[in-house]
Parts: structure tokens; C-alpha cells; sequence
């Protein structure tokens, strides 16, 4: 899903104006992206319809200007799957049955934002479920002709089986064994082309397979024409759907090389050849089967993840030569404290996977946790070397909730990164079933983190360029944060989520800003002019001892006040208006800047500017998605520079992400740009950062 599929495109039903942005910054505030539009007539209505067809469309249940009815009404000429929410606060229990009545299909208290942001984010992931399983469906559809076409093409006797019978078999499979249609063949069970001497065990095998056993992947057994000729054959299994019933598809191939050898071959492609454990190919045909049996609510499975900490180091320790060596040892080690139903593989380059089955989750714990230990203790002999390594195992259990074979491997490679940022040598394994206890568990974690990095100077400073298109004096940059981890740099998006729930946000405001001004002291000092942007959080505004501070700070650094632009998203300062006045009063006494940033993003953004006089406008990064395609885009990046020139405001496009894109934002007017396509951000490190 690219960033613009995120994007909710939201449809407001809304007398007023107010009423509106209150709603648009309540899904902002909740982390809702969205590009809002608001109709009050049935013109308005009519046109947004037509010309931009929302996603969801949110009624006020107490409209006068578009009655619910109208507006669902309006909704269902499109024929179109669009999600209908109502809202409003204080509405009658009859009021929001006949909103149902009238096709809603959910309702939202107004009063209580985060019921507001539920229901939104839940309609909205139940629209693109459906319309990723109309896309589906068609693909399928599409796929289930090609595979027709291909299987009736194909040289292979190829034959789907149902309880015995066949169902379907293709031209091949009739030549091979005399048919002239399949006509002949349908309803014939697949044991009356099995030879005398062999149908005993092959009755067996259809019992087996009937309770639901696998099947063998090949079975080598005389097999028996319509004239009752006899040929030696192999046969080969894989379970498959026909007509949404489970099947066996079963393919007939003469025998025309020792069976043995045929064998070997076969498991070849299946192994790693230097370390004879399974590879990445049959892990994922092994997982798809595990998620497969999980969706049928079967229990008790797993994938986990092994990789060694450091593992460049080791190799620069023991030479490039002993590599094999050393990958062979890991791979015996981990068998030894495996069951013969697990199924082990290397799927990279240091990376073994283990399919545990018939293990509970808490076996599947101490199986990790066991194999953790046991590389720990362990000495590895490699040719003159004596080296030990510890690793870090991850993984995720298998259940109805992630029965997908991709969504289970991303689950245990995400766990598997997460130890790393650790430090390694540690275990972690993702339960789908305990969602809200690893969340408690991760908000903990973080929490524990961020705290730290207060207490003990644990953050680092980043800036970015913000280049000018017109000529500008000075250099202007970003002051992006980051927190140390014990393998790199951690990125905000882990954790000031959890600082911001936390109330940790103005302390942590306060230490960018002062170690802001010691490295842009460090900058003048120097000779060069330079202005810091500062982002800034709602929980800050109410910080009545910031504004103080930050000038006691300009002062002992001496440090002219322009140096500073401190900035915040349009929708955090819709819903904190009245501190934002106070602060932003404040700042013009300092003469320091303010930027608003996802600007753009309301119903009529410039009218904030009447009570926010910012300096800078930095447009809502929505507008840059595939700007050289996005026509819509492009004019409204345009209107928006046209009426801030007029305002007397600067404006700022960010993300930039190609050379195209830079030539339309400045034919558009664009006053700055800034982007990793531009310079990707880089550490400041001039000085030993303080507490301030």
C-alpha cells in the first residue's frame, strides 16, 4: 500500500464550518490521515460525488442544510462501495435506528474523540478489506483461467482428485491412460488406474488421506490404461482447490530413470547445500501449508528466526575461507535440540528459520530460549580458531489471526530486527493472540527507554537542509531527533508516541531546544547565518515557564532570536488555538519564527492564518505524492503559494523526491524545498551535548 492508499479521502455532511475542523483535527490528533471536503447543499453533495468520490462520507445526524436521507440516497446512486458514518452528540436512540434505516453503517459520539477515531479507522480498514478481496477475486478469477489454459497445455498428466474421484484432468492425463474425453474419466476413481499389485497400498494411502494425513510427495507404483496395459509411474501430490472444494491434484509421470536417483534429485532442490538443511523455497511452500491448517483452526505451530550478533565481525575474525565451516557447526547445534516434526532451513545468509509444529506456545518459548543458551555456552572449533557468538531468536506463532504465510515471516523478521536494536542475544516471539499485552508490554519498554535517554543525555540531533528556491540569505535547516540504541539510532516514530502519552514531550522539547542553541551558537560563532526549524508539541504550549526559559537560553548564548522557527501540524493547532495564540505572542517578543506544518490540510486553512500569524506554511506532504502525475496536486501546491505570497508568508514543500518534482514546486512558486532526494539527514556532532 503506498502512502496516497493511506490517505482517507472524507466526505463531511456538516452545517458548520467549525464543527467540521473540529472533526478533521479529532482524526488527525488519532493519527488519521485525510483529505477532507464539505458539502452543506445538495449541489455540493452532487458535485463531490462525481468529481472526487470520498472514501467514507461522515453525516452529521443533526443536519438541517442535507437530511440523513438525502445524503445516503446521494451515496447509493453512485453504486459505488463507500462507507456512510453518522456522528453527533446527544442524539435520540430512535435517531441513530433510522440511520441505520437509512444505510449508515456505524455511528460515531461526537463527544468522545476517540470513539470518533474507532470508528473511523475501523470503517475504513473494513473498506479496504472489501475492496482488497474484489481485487482478489478478480485476480483469482483471472489466474484460475490462465492456470485452465495452462494446465490443458501442458505435457504432464495432470488430474484433480475429490474423495477418490476425479473431478478434472487434462489432455495429457487421457492420452496417457486411453481416454478419448473426460466424460469417460469423470466420476472413475483414481484406484482403477492403479495396477493389481499395487492397489492394496494405494487404498491405504486414500484412507490416510481421507482423515486428513499428507500425502507423499511421490509415490513410485504400476499404473493401469483403460485397455489394461500396465507402465511404471511416479506420482506426485500437492494439495489444491477445485471449485472451492479440497482436492488433491496428482500428477502421473512415466517412469524413464532409476527411481532412486530420481529421488535425490528431488531433495536436492529442496536442501542448502552447505548445511543440509532445508532452503528458503520449501520454508515458504512448508509455511503456506502451516498458515493453510491454521485457517482451518489447527494449533500448536511456529516460525522462528535465528541470526547471529555481529556476524561480520566473527567472519573477519575467522577469515572468509572458514565461513562454510562455521555455517555448518550453527546448523548442527540447531538440530540437536530439535523434534523430527520441526523443519529447519537457512533462508539468508546467516539466517536459519525453524517451522515448529506440534509445539505450545510456551514450548515454543523454551525451544528459543534454548537455543539462545545453547549457542551461548557454545565454543566453535573453526579450522585454527576458537570462537564463540551468541544469536538472537525471534519469531511469531501461527494461529487464525495471521494465517498468511507473508504476514507470519514479516511478523518474525520485525521481532527479529527489534532484538537487534536490543543489543542481541535475546528472545522475542510475537503472539497474534496477545496483541494488547505486547503493546502494554513494547508502551513499557519504551517508556523505560525514553526515560532513560532524559535522564542520561540518550538523544542525538539530526538536521536537514531546507534549500532556497529564490535566492535566500543564510542556511536553513530541520532539527530532526533521535534516541541512542545500544546497535544505532532509534527513530522518533518508536518512541514519542509513548513519551507524548506519557507527558514526557516538554521535557524532551526542552533538551532539543537547548542543545539546538549551543549547536547553532557554535554555527555563529563561526560565521555562518543560520536558522534552526524546531518542532514542537501541543503539551509544550501549556508549559507556562518555555517561553522564559527558551530566552534566558538566546541570551546566554547570545543568540539573535530569527535563529529560531519553532514549528507544529495544522491540526494540533486547530484544537489548541488558544495557547497556540499565547505562545505565538510570546515568540514575537523573542522575534523568534513560527512554521505551521501539514498545511493545507483543512477545509480552509488560510482562515487559521487570522489568528495564527505564522511565518512560514510548510504544505501537507499528501500534496507531494507522485506530484509529476497528480495534476489535482500541482494546482492546489499553486493556489496555495499564490494566496500565502498575497499574505505575506513563505512557504515550504518537504519530501521532495525527484528532480521533476523540484522543476513543478518552483514554476509553482514554492519558496523552500527539503528532502531526502535533496540531502538526507545528518548528525550534528560539533560538541558534547548537555542537559542545558
Amino acid at each position: 500500500m503506498t502512502k496516497q492508499d493511506n490517505v482517507i479521502k472524507l466526505l463531511l455532511i456538516e452545517d458548520a464550518v467549525d464543527e467540521a475542523e473540529q472533526i478533521i483535527s479529532i482524526l488527525r490528533n488519532g493519527g488519521i490521515a485525510v483529505r477532507p471536503a464539505r458539502a452543506s447543499n445538495d449541489a455540493e453533495l452532487q458535485e463531490q460525488m462525481d468529481r472526487h468520490t470520498p472514501d467514507i462520507v461522515m453525516i452529521n445526524l443533526r443536519s438541517r442544510d442535507l437530511p440523513l436521507r438525502t445524503s445516503t440516497e446521494a451515496v447509493e446512486r453512485t453504486a459505488k462501495d463507500i462507507a456512510v458514518v453518522g456522528y453527533g452528540s446527544d442524539v435520540a436512540d430512535e435517531d441513530v435506528v433510522e440511520a441505520y434505516r437509512a444505510g449508515v453503517r456505524a455511528y460515531a459520539l461526537r463527544s468522545k474523540p476517540e470513539h470518533v477515531q474507532m470508528v473511523v479507522r475501523r470503517e475504513f480498514d473494513a473498506l479496504t478489506t472489501r475492496r482488497s478481496v474484489r481485487r482478489l477475486e478478480n485476480a483469482l478469477r483471472e489466474s484460475e483461467r490462465r492456470c485452465g489454459a495452462l494446465l490443458d497445455s501442458s505435457r504432464d498428466a495432470i488430474a484433480y482428485v475429490h474423495e477418490g474421484m476425479h473431478v478434472r484432468a487434462n489432455r495429457a492425463y487421457l492420452e496417457t491412460f486411453g481416454f478419448e474425453e473426460f466424460e469417460e474419466l469423470e466420476g472413475v476413481s483414481i484406484l482403477d488406474l492403479v495396477a493389481g499389485d499395487d492397489a492394496d497400498d494405494f487404498k491405504s494411502l486414500l484412507k490416510r488421506l481421507s482423515k486428513g494425513e499428507k500425502p507423499p510427495q511421490r509415490l513410485n507404483l504400476k499404473a493401469q490404461r483403460s485397455d489394461g496395459n500396465t507402465f511404471d509411474a511416479v506420482m506426485e501430490f500437492a494439495e489444491a482447490n477445485y471449485e472451492g472444494e479440497p482436492c488433491q491434484q496428482i500428477t502421473f509421470r512415466q517412469q524413464t530413470a532409476d527411481a532412486a536417483v530420481a529421488g535425490e534429485i528431488d531433495a536436492l532442490r529442496t536442501k542448502d547445500l552447505i548445511t543440509d538443511l532445508y532452503n528458503r523455497q520449501y520454508l515458504l511452500a512448508e509455511l503456506d501449508r502451516a498458515t493453510a491448517g491454521a485457517a482451518s483452526g489447527k494449533v500448536d505451530q511456529a516460525l522462528l528466526l535465528v541470526e547471529p550478533d555481529n556476524f561480520r565481525s566473527v567472519l573477519d575474525g575467522i577469515g572468509i575461507g572458514n565461513t562454510d565451516l562455521l555455517l555448518g557447526d550453527m546448523s548442527s547445534l540447531l538440530r540437536r535440540h530439535l523434534k523430527d516434526s520441526d523443519v529447519p532451513c537457512r533462508i539468508g545468509e546467516q539466517t536459519f528459520a525453524i517451522l515448529a509444529t506440534e509445539r505450545g506456545a510456551d514450548d515454543v518459548r523454551q525451544l528459543a530460549e534454548t537455543l539462545r543458551k545453547a549457542f551461548e555456552d557454545r565454543i566453535f572449533e573453526v579450522g585454527k580458531h576458537s570462537i564463540t557468538l551468541t544469536v538472537r531468536v525471534a519469531g511469531s506463532l501461527i494461529g487464525e489471526k495471521n494465517a498468511n504465510g507473508s504476514a507470519v515471516l514479516e511478523q518474525a523478521s520485525t521481532a527479529l530486527r527489534a532484538t537487534g536494536v536490543e543489543g542481541g542475544n535475546r528472545v522475542r516471539i510475537f503472539d497474534p493472540a496477545a496483541q494488547d499485552k505486547a503493546d502494554a508490554e513494547k508502551t513499557r519498554h519504551w517508556l523505560a527507554l525514553t526515560r532513560d535517554a532524559l535522564a542520561n543525555d540518550g538523544f542525538l540531533l539530526y538536521y536537514q537542509p531546507i534549500i532556497s528556491l529564490q535566492g535566500a540569505e543564510g542556511e536553513y535547516y530541520e532539527i530532526l531527533l533521535r534516541m541512542k540504541g545500544p546497535k544505532g539510532e532509534i527513530l522518533p516514530g518508536f518512541f514519542l508516541p509513548i513519551a507524548e502519552q506519557n507527558g514526557l514531550m516538554p521535557a524532551i522539547d526542552r533538551w532539543v531546544i537547548a542543545n539546538a542553541v549551543r549547536a547553532l551558537s557554535e554555527r555563529e560563532q563561526a560565521g555562518r547565518r543560520t536558522t534552526f526549524f524546531i518542532k514542537l508539541t501541543p503539551q509544550s504550549l501549556d508549559d507556562q515557564g518555555l517561553l522564559p526559559w527558551v530566552a534566558q537560553q538566546l541570551k546566554n548564548a547570545r543568540l539573535r532570536g530569527d535563529a529560531l522557527v519553532f514549528e507544529m501540524p495544522e491540526s494540533k493547532v486547530v484544537t489548541s488555538l488558544k495557547p497556540a495564540r499565547a505562545f505565538l505572542k510570546g515568540l514575537e517578543q523573542l522575534h523568534c519564527g513560527f512554521a505551521l506544518e501539514q498545511f493545507g490540510s483543512g477545509l480552509n486553512s488560510f482562515q487559521l492564518l487570522k489568528h495564527i500569524p505564522a511565518h512560514y506554511l510548510k504544505v501537507d506532504r499528501s500534496f507531494m505524492a507522485e506530484l509529476p502525475k497528480n495534476k489535482d496536486n500541482q494546482e492546489r501546491i499553486k493556489a496555495i503559494c499564490e494566496q500565502a505570497r498575497t499574505a505575506g508568508k513563505l512557504t515550504i514543500a518537504e519530501f521532495v523526491e525527484d528532480a521533476t518534482s523540484m522543476s513543478i514546486l518552483f514554476t509553482c512558486g514554492v519558496n523552500f524545498v527539503q528532502g531526502n532526494f535533496l540531502q538526507e539527514p545528518e548528525q550534528v556532532m560539533t560538541y558534547e551535548f548537555g542537559n542545558g
